[in-house]
């Protein structure tokens, strides 16, 4: 049995959502007439919730982003060592001061 893919998954829930909504769009019932303007909308203002909810969980992820100091350190005496296993080794590196430390 094959399995569905994420982007099957999403079109089959967009393809019944926007289903139900033309079939409530073309409906004579009273709600519907009642409720028409908001009803008609109601893709547009999804949109603009779920672009409303992205960018608020981007922004936490941003202003929670954890620097990990221990990490940097190490980062920097791994590019500090490559840069001097690459001087021992005859490449000459412009720009480039390797007895500056951070």
């Amino acid at each position: 049995m094959k399995k569905m893919t994420k982007l099957l998954e999403w079109l089959s829930c967009a393809t019944v959502i926007f289903g139900m909504w033309i079939a409530t769009i073309t409906s004579d019932s009273a709600f519907v007439k009642e409720w028409h303007k908001i009803i008609l909308f109601l893709p547009v203002i999804s949109l603009f919730l779920f672009g409303l909810y992205a960018v608020t969980i981007i922004l936490y992820r941003v202003f929670t982003f954890n620097t990990c100091e221990n990490a940097a350190i190490e980062l920097q005496q791994q590019i500090e060592e490559a840069k001097k296993d690459l001087q021992r080794k005859g490449v000459t590196l412009r720009g480039t001061n390797i007895s500056s430390t951070s």
